[in-house]
C-alpha cells in the first residue's frame, strides 16, 4: 500500500483543499489526522457508517473510602490538580506521581472516552476522520488510531492507496501523520512564515527518509516569496510538483461544498496529483 500525506508546517496553508480534490481523482481511502480541527468532512459531505470510541490518556481518582487525607498528594502535584481531596480531571496531567507516592494505594489511573473515531463512505471515498471531546487535548495516538484505522479500511477494500490529510506543525501528531508515507506533499504559501514553515516540516520528513515533494498554493500573490520557495527547493533537489494560482472562484466552490473543483486552481491541483502519481509508481 502506498501513503501520500499532504503537511504544511502551518494551518490555512490549503492543504485540505489540496487533499479534497485528491479524493475526487485517486482510488484511496482518505483519512483527515488534523483531530484538533478538522474540517475535510465538512467538503466530502460522508455519511458514518461505524462509530470507534477514543480512550486517550489515564487520570487519576482518588477512592475515597481507603483515602486517609494525608494530603501527600496534593503535595506533590505540580499541576495543582489535587484540591480537598478531589481530582480536577481539567488540571490532571495524568503523570501518575501521586498514584505511586499514595501510601493508601488510594489513587487509581482511569481511561475515559476522550473523543471518537468515524468510519464513513462519501460519493467519492470512504473516509475516516475523529473529533475530541470539548476540552481534549492532542496527541500522536489519537492521530495513529485514524491512520490506523484508515489503513485497515483500505486493506479490507483492496485499495492500494492511503491519503492522509496531515496536523498542521512539525510536533508529535505531524510525526504521527507521515507515520508510513511514501510521500510528503509540502502545501507551500508564499508569505516569509510560509517558506520558514515549509523549511522546517521539509526538514521533519527528511528526518524521517520521507521523500518531500512541494506545491505552492497563491503562488502568483507575492512572486518574490515564491522565487525563494523555487531557489531553496532547487537548492536542496527537491521537486515543485506545482503551482496553484490565488483563484476567487474557489472558496466560493468550496462555500457551496462543490466537489470536484471546476476552475482554475481546480486545473492547477489536478496536474499537481498527476505529478505525484507518476511518483508514487516509481516509488518502491
Amino acid at each position: 500500500m502506498k501513503q501520500i500525506t499532504v503537511i504544511s508546517g502551518k494551518g490555512g496553508a490549503g492543504k485540505t483543499t489540496v487533499t479534497a480534490m485528491f479524493s475526487t481523482l485517486a482510488k484511496a481511502v482518505v483519512a483527515d489526522c488534523d483531530v484538533d480541527a478538522p474540517n475535510l468532512h465538512i467538503l466530502l459531505q460522508p455519511k458514518v457508517v461505524e462509530t470507534i470510541p477514543f480512550y486517550g490518556m489515564k487520570r487519576a481518582r482518588i477512592i475515597e473510602e481507603k483515602c486517609s487525607q494525608c494530603g501527600l498528594c496534593e503535595e506533590l502535584c505540580r499541576f495543582e490538580a489535587i484540591k480537598d481531596f478531589k481530582v480536577d480531571e481539567i488540571r490532571c496531567e495524568g503523570c501518575a506521581l501521586c498514584y505511586r507516592a499514595c501510601p493508601e494505594r488510594a489513587i487509581e489511573m482511569v481511561e475515559e472516552k476522550r473523543g471518537e473515531i468515524y468510519i464513513c463512505e462519501t460519493k467519492f471515498c470512504d473516509f475516516v476522520y475523529a473529533l475530541l471531546s470539548p476540552g481534549e487535548e492532542n496527541s500522536g495516538k489519537l492521530v495513529s488510531e485514524v491512520r490506523n484505522t484508515a489503513k485497515s479500511l483500505a486493506e479490507s477494500k483492496g485499495v492500494d492507496l492511503l491519503i492522509v490529510d496531515g496536523a498542521p506543525g512539525i510536533g508529535c501528531p505531524v510525526i504521527a501523520s507521515l507515520a508510513g508515507a511514501n510521500v510528503a506533499l509540502v502545501v507551500a504559501e508564499p508569505t516569509l512564515s510560509g517558506l520558514n514553515d515549509m523549511i522546517r516540516v521539509i526538514e521533519l520528513a527528511n528526518h524521517f527518509k520521507i521523500k518531500p515533494m512541494v506545491v505552492v498554493n497563491k503562488f502568483d500573490l507575492n512572486l518574490e516569496v515564491t522565487e525563494k520557495i523555487e531557489g531553496f527547493c532547487r537548492n536542496n533537489g527537491i521537486e515543485i510538483v506545482g503551482k496553484i494560482p490565488f483563484d476567487e472562484e474557489l472558496p466560493k466552490q468550496i462555500s457551496l461544498l462543490k466537489l470536484p473543483f471546476e476552475c482554475k486552481a481546480g486545473d492547477a491541483i489536478r496536474e499537481v496529483w498527476e505529478r505525484v502519481r507518476e511518483e508514487l509508481k516509481g516509488n518502491t
